[in-house]
């Protein structure tokens, strides 16, 4: 952010949960007067077509919103901080918070907005940049990466384009000669059908998709709060983050309830997102029966609607609290917040606090903050509107009672419970079928330890370790230059390196270290040597090495060593290795050797099952391996 204006940053503040957007129409004008006159009718046009989309549609946070800019407009990227002119587009950019499926629904807009407004192109990006690249991962060609890509990736006619760069050396683009370059070349910018199938899928079955993602149910609230949902049911989330989000300054508006007091109450019925409904359930609440809240028992079947309707009531009793006059300042949390961000953007350049500089800025931030506070997406202007309805809204309280038995029956709420088995079968279906690894013998248990020894033993790049799979695919080439591979080998030793404040990882020998721990075996290197004068000397300069000889470590060593054999020996310890049949042993008769395999798996899978189906070391190990243990199996058939 170093490049910017004290102005962009002002400008630039914003929370992560963001999605931007740009629709740029096909606009060859000659002056800013004729570009507005062809925006506006573009943004009518496009407006139409939104509300076809999204009449029925329950936003978490920001709805779907263009406004048009001009050729003139210094278009200043939110996330990079980046300032070029951009061709005349419209623009927004929306705030989704919890929910994630608003931004792929903003997708799908875009997508038809492109589809329906003849030479449209749009661009969508959030805090992790081009994100519509994160569902085509596995299908894109071999130059894109996120650090290659910005700028690169737009929607055209519904379809999805890349642009290609020239040189792998060079990878910058404005966006007005993407686009330009999308206009000119469709068929070399279109992306390939794989591409184009992953982002479909994920948009597959909108609008009415979004219909399964609500959930209707009884509440028990003031009867102005059943009437300000009736006639403006998208209140109802601000409403439940106003509550959900409460701070102890909002505690004590609820413990008033000033606008909405509990005497007057009737059961409406409610329309939520799934989302907004499980934030509401799982918010821990119980009111003070002082205010005047009278909840039936716990086991009561009216419960649920009463507690429900308490939360939601003081929901609303926050926003009407936060609708404030904008002089105090100092008492708005939403200044807070944006003066943090400030601070972090680097706005007041390490100025001393209190001083006329420091004050200046401060003035000047306050004055921005007071301009645009609508904008930001904070809840003062929420707050008014609420007052203005309550005010303004006629209702008749006895009406509603008398329709309180003609209420629909609540939406089954059983999806906020998943089980084990419906979580891997959900993954499954999302991320594709695991193979299961079932042990029932040791020819199963060789096979196992064979897949921890390839995994180990598998070149692997910086970017991360991969499961080798038997017939791989073309692997795709790394993100950058240059960059070394590392070969998991046991015969690698360790790199000497300067000693300095940094922690060096060495994989190699985390690799071999995991191989011993698997075969039971002694680490074949000069640490474990005690001949080895390069090791011992490492310890010439601690105290207790400079008073005695090596001869005396050593014999101190072998004393230990003897030492715990005999106290091994007088144990069973040994009897609870697996042993294997059919070997024999030349110098002990009696003699039956431990089979490793066996073993090593035995101890795994038993770590597995202590797991309980959660995330532990056997799964967070062997998951990368591309091996899933069945949770049925068990170490007892392991033989």
């Amino acid at each position: 952010m170093a490049g910017l204006s004290l102005n962009n940053i002002l400008e630039t503040v914003r929370e992560d949960d963001f999605v931007e957007y740009f629709l740029f129409p096909h606009i060859e004008a000659c002056n800013e007067k004729e570009e507005e006159t062809i925006l506006s009718s573009v943004l009518s046009k496009a407006n139409k077509i939104v509300k076809k989309y999204t009449t029925d549609y329950l936003w978490h946070r920001d709805e779907f919103k263009l406004v048009p800019r001009t050729s003139i407009y210094n278009s200043l990227s939110h996330i990079e901080g980046k300032k070029e002119n951009l061709p005349p587009h419209l623009y927004g950019v929306s705030h989704y918070g919890d929910n994630i499926e608003d931004e792929w629904f903003i997708v799908f807009i875009l997508q038809q907005l492109t589809k329906e407004i003849n030479g449209s192109i749009a661009r969508v990006y959030d805090v992790d940049g081009e994100f519509l690249l994160i569902e085509a991962a596995d299908f894109l060609p071999s130059w894109a990466y996120p650090d290659t890509c910005e700028n690169r990736v737009f929607l055209s006619d519904g379809n999805v384009h890349l642009v290609p760069p020239d040189s792998p050396e060079d990878c910058n683009i404005s966006v007005k000669e993407a686009v330009s370059h999308i206009r000119e070349k469709p068929l070399e910018t279109l992306a390939s059908l794989e591409v184009q199938d992953s982002i479909k899928n994920k948009l597959n079955g909108y609008p009415a998709k979004a219909k399964n993602n609500l959930h209707r149910a009884t509440i028990y609230v003031p009867v102005a709060i059943a009437a300000i949902l009736k006639h403006k049911p998208n209140l109802i989330s601000p409403a439940v983050q106003a509550f959900c989000n409460r701070d102890p300054i909002d505690m004590k508006s609820c413990r008033a309830m000033k606008y909405f007091p509990p005497e007057n109450r009737v059961l409406t019925n409610v329309t939520f997102t799934k989302c907004l409904y499980a934030m509401l359930i799982h918010s821990n609440y119980m009111p003070d029966r002082r205010t005047g809240w009278n909840l039936p028992a716990s086991n009561s079947p009216d419960h649920k609607a009463h507690l429900l309707g308490v939360k939601v009531a003081c929901g609303f009793e926050i926003l009407v609290s936060q609708a404030k006059p904008s002089a105090d300042i100092e008492a708005d949390r939403g200044w807070h917040t944006y003066l943090k961000s400030l601070n972090d953007k680097g706005y007041f350049k390490g100025l001393l606090e209190h001083s006329i500089d420091h004050n200046n800025l401060l003035n000047k931030a306050k004055e921005y903050y007071i301009n645009h506070r609508d904008t930001m997406h904070h809840n003062p202007v929420i707050g008014q509107e609420i007052l203005e309805l309550i005010k303004t809204l006629d209702y008749n309280a006895e009406e509603m009672k008398i329709g309180e038995g003609n209420l629909p029956k609540d939406d089954d709420d059983s999806w906020l419970n998943i089980s084990p088995e419906e979580l891997d079968k959900m993954l499954q279906e999302k991320y594709g079928q695991k193979k299961i690894f079932s042990v029932n013998n040791s020819s199963d248990a060789s096979e196992f330890t064979e897949k921890v020894a390839t995994f180990l033993n598998h070149v692997s790049g910086i970017e991360g370790a991969e499961y080798p799979d038997k017939d791989p695919s073309p692997v795709r080439p790394p993100r950058r230059k240059n960059k070394s591979k590392v070969s998991f080998s046991q015969d690698t030793k360790p790199e000497q390196k300067p000693t300095n404040n940094k922690i060096n990882f060495d994989p190699n020998s985390f690799a071999c270290a995991v191989q011993n721990i698997l075969n039971f075996a002694i680490p074949e290197d000069d640490s474990w040597n005690l001949e080895s004068d390069s090791d011992m000397s490492e310890y010439e300069e601690d105290n207790y090495v400079k008073d005695q000889s090596y001869q005396e470590v050593k014999n101190k060593m072998q004393q230990y060593m003897e030492e715990m054999d005999r106290e091994l020996a007088a144990t069973t310890i040994g009897d609870s290795f697996q042993k294997r049949n059919g070997d024999s042993f030349e110098d002990v008769e009696s003699f039956t050797p431990v089979d490793i395999n066996v073993n090593a798996l035995k101890n795994i899978l038993e770590s597995y099952r202590s797991q309980l189906g959660e995330a532990g070391p056997s799964s967070n190990m062997l998951g990368p391996m591309g091996i899933h243990l069945d949770p049925r199996g068990s170490g007892e058939n392991v033989d």
